[in-house]
């Protein structure tokens, strides 16, 4: 498999979200969508990533975007992971990573030495009308927001 094109339709999914109610992309349209791709709710690296989108709300509702964070955690993780750091954004769950293996984003991993499968850490930017503007496979948990703000308020707006 391979990363979605850039240009295309974003491959559309329904997911349930952290409070278990389903959550289709095309539900989207007309806002610009971060999808962002984590490995587990309420590990150190996706908790700063996610602290930096909630503290950037207030500049990411200015620019009409919305946020789905997406991990395999089961949805009440998800409700406990938004609650503990009171994340204002949707987190989605993809237990069986249909939609991760769809976005090409569940593959081998190493850590430690250590191989396994998992979900790489990866950003996808859609814009208004559904289609794939842009793509982040090198993610900076510490700088992540201000990334993608930066990359929209220079190609989308």
């Amino acid at each position: 498999m391979a990363l979605p094109k850039i240009g295309n339709k974003a491959p559309t999914f329904t997911l349930k979200d952290q409070q278990g109610d389903n959550q289709n992309l095309k539900d989207y349209l007309g806002s610009v969508v971060v999808l962002y791709f984590y490995p587990k709710a309420m590990t150190p690296g996706c908790t700063v990533q996610a602290c930096g989108i909630r503290d950037s709300a207030r500049a990411l509702n200015k620019l009409d975007i919305k946020v789905l964070g997406v991990s395999i955690d089961a949805f009440p993780r998800l409700a406990k992971f938004a609650q503990r750091d009171k994340l204002n954004f949707t987190l989605l769950s993809d237990e069986d990573h249909k939609i991760a293996d769809k976005y090409d984003v569940w593959g081998l991993k190493k850590f430690m030495g250590r191989e396994y499968m998992g979900l790489k850490r990866t950003t996808f930017i859609i814009d208004k009308e559904g289609r794939l503007r842009h793509i982040i496979e090198k993610v900076k948990t510490k700088t992540h927001h201000d990334d993608v703000m930066s990359w929209i308020k220079d190609n989308l707006k």
